[in-house]
């Protein structure tokens, strides 16, 4: 454990994550300052008066006198205030670097593009399932400090490359990158080799590596070694096998369970479910109580999830896909009897939105884009596209036209802050909007 006593440590950034390390800190006898850089940011009403704070911006005399700066994630290191501080000697870590110089129990980490939700539940639930005493957190749901307040066996972090950039102390018993594609271009002025750099640090002193071996992005920089365990759709230690119209997972050439016992669907879901299952094994959970967790899981909200299925149409809502690659792992391999309408839309974040094209190939596709990037989504294929402000507009369009076979999925390939306040919010109006309209 880290002796923080004496330090003047300034928080940037309030919310639940800055909120934990204000009082790790204040358990620790040290007073921490805050900042944010917005003028009434959430939590601030749960803040102890006794504690700082600076609002609107940042206060470089604050950062500039501190001995330790806790960084939100949201707050690029490349921010000019933050590069004087660093120049000065101060140092810079994040939320996650504090769990991990206090966690004792090992750690499952995990990253990726996408899919790292639903890899991060999965092991929870496998933990779970065995009867082990487990953590979850992170990126998703709660914040890693507040996992140590209750006794673990084994955590599992779902960690975003934001949150590696400031972790140095990551030790884990089995870490995963699960795909690389582009994403927070616009955090990445040098390109996707930059945002691959970051997750890359999950890597450094951990016992096992898990890599997909359908993604040259996910392997150390120096190649697999003999810590690497590998998954994919058809080949690595871990892969999917495809018997008499069944869909098998196979792990060391033993067929252990059949995608038809999974409520889980499609081959993004199949895969998600092979690393899973290889951090599982990793670190000792039984295999038979991980099996039982797979067939149990019903996924996750607004991850390719059946909103809504009327008169032979299916409605699905993967709002989660806010960006190209996780839209694309949608789209592969959809197999379906009539029109696929399908809802991209939002902020793109500077990517390049030309690898769906493939997707939209076809006479049973028809697009229709909404928000801020609309006019770059329609021209993917413009003969088959419809540009409407909003996502309501889209659907109500949609929905007089579908006929029994034909699947509507929002997998939008978009953030969505230009209109919604979160991905969530996008989701329930498509999932409301489909009971109402379908």
């Amino acid at each position: 454990m880290a002796d923080y006593q004496g330090r003047k440590v300034v928080i940037i950034g309030l919310g639940l994550t800055g909120l934990s390390c204000v009082d790790f800190f204040l358990a620790q006898g040290v007073t921490p300052r805050v900042m944010d850089t917005r003028l009434s940011p959430p939590g601030l009403d749960k803040l102890p008066e006794t504690v700082e704070r600076h609002l609107g911006s940042l206060d470089d005399g604050w950062l500039q006198a501190a001995d330790l700066i806790i960084a939100s994630p949201g707050m690029a290191l490349a921010h000019p205030s933050l590069m004087d501080a660093a120049a000065a000697g101060v140092e810079i870590i994040g939320d996650i670097e504090l769990f991990c110089r206090e966690a004792k129990a090992p750690i499952v980490a995990i990253t990726g593009s996408n899919g790292k939700s639903t890899v991060t539940t999965l092991v929870g639930e496998m933990a779970k399932a065995a009867g082990w005493a487990v953590g979850v957190g992170g990126n998703i749901g709660l914040p890693a400090l507040t996992l140590l307040q209750h006794p673990a066996q084994l955590y599992v972090l779902e960690l975003s490359s934001f949150q590696l950039e400031t972790t140095h102390s990551l030790k884990a018993a089995a870490a995963t990158i699960l795909n690389v594609t582009e994403d927070h271009m616009d955090r990445y002025p040098l390109g996707l080799q930059q945002y691959r750099a970051a997750k890359l640090r999950i890597y450094e002193h951990a016992a096992v590596c898990v890599v997909n071996a359908d993604d040259a992005l996910t392997m150390p920089v120096r190649g697999a070694d003999k810590r690497c365990i590998s998954f994919g759709a058809d080949v690595g230690d871990y892969h999917l096998n495809r018997q008499q119209g069944s869909t098998w997972l196979r792990a060391n050439g033993e067929k252990v369970l059949s995608a038809d016992e999974m409520n889980l669907v499609g081959q993004h879901n199949y895969t998600n479910a092979l690393a899973a299952l290889a951090l599982a094994d990793a670190v000792g959970l039984p295999r038979a109580t991980s099996l039982k967790a797979l067939t149990t899981f019903s996924g996750l909200a607004h991850r390719f999830q059946l909103a809504w299925q009327h008169n032979g149409v299916r409605w699905i809502n993967d709002s989660k896909a806010t960006n190209v690659g996780s839209t694309e792992a949608a789209l592969n391999g959809l197999k379906l009897e009539g029109t696929l309408w399908l809802l991209l839309g939002g902020d793109g974040k500077s990517a390049d939105f030309s690898p769906l094209a493939r997707y939209l190939q076809g006479d049973n596709v028809r697009v229709y884009s909404f928000g801020r990037d609309a006019a770059a989504l329609a021209e993917l294929r413009p003969e088959i596209s419809v540009r409407t402000e909003t996502l309501q507009q889209a659907m109500e369009q949609i929905a007089a036209q579908v006929q029994p076979g034909d699947m509507v999925l929002l997998s939008p390939a978009c953030a969505s802050l230009d209109q919604f306040r979160n991905f969530e919010q996008r989701g329930d109006l498509f999932v409301q909007l489909a009971k109402e309209l379908g």
